[in-house]
C-alpha cells in the first residue's frame, strides 16, 4: 500500500457540483469532463462521477476527512456554502478536532485538524 490517492464523491448534477466543489476548496480541476471531474487538493486527488441512478440516501460507512488548519471555522463556512450538518466539531483526543458535514448531494466531506500528522 502506498497511501490515499483518490476520494471519489458520486453526485446526480456534475457541473453543479464542480461548481460547489470548485468554491468550498478554492480550487479549479485539473480534469473536467461529464464522465469525471478530478481536483488535485494538496496532492490528493477529489474526484466527482454522475450516480448512474441518483439516490436519495447513501451509504455511511466510509468518511474521507480533509485536513484544514481550523475545524470549526471550515465546518461554518461549508454550512454558509449550502452542505449541511452531520456531525459537529469534536475533539477526540490531544489537539485533533474533526466534522462532517453533507455535500448538497447527500456525501459526507469530513474535515480534521491533527498536528500530529504530516504528509510524506
Amino acid at each position: 500500500m502506498l497511501g490515499l490517492r483518490t476520494a471519489i464523491y458520486k453526485v446526480s448534477d456534475v457541473k453543479k457540483a464542480t461548481a460547489w466543489y470548485t468554491s468550498v476548496f478554492n480550487i479549479k480541476p485539473y480534469f473536467d469532463e461529464p464522465f469525471y471531474v478530478g481536483f488535485n487538493i494538496g496532492g490528493y486527488e477529489l474526484g466527482l462521477q454522475p450516480e448512474e441512478t441518483p439516490v436519495t440516501t447513501k451509504n455511511e460507512s466510509v468518511l474521507v476527512y480533509w485536513g484544514v488548519d481550523n475545524v470549526n471555522a471550515e465546518y461554518q463556512r461549508l454550512l454558509a456554502a449550502g452542505a449541511t450538518e452531520h456531525e459537529a466539531p469534536q475533539n477526540v483526543g490531544g489537539e485533533i478536532v474533526v466534522a462532517t458535514v453533507k455535500d448538497p448531494w447527500g456525501n459526507i466531506l469530513g474535515i480534521i485538524y491533527n498536528p500530529e500528522f504530516k504528509v510524506a
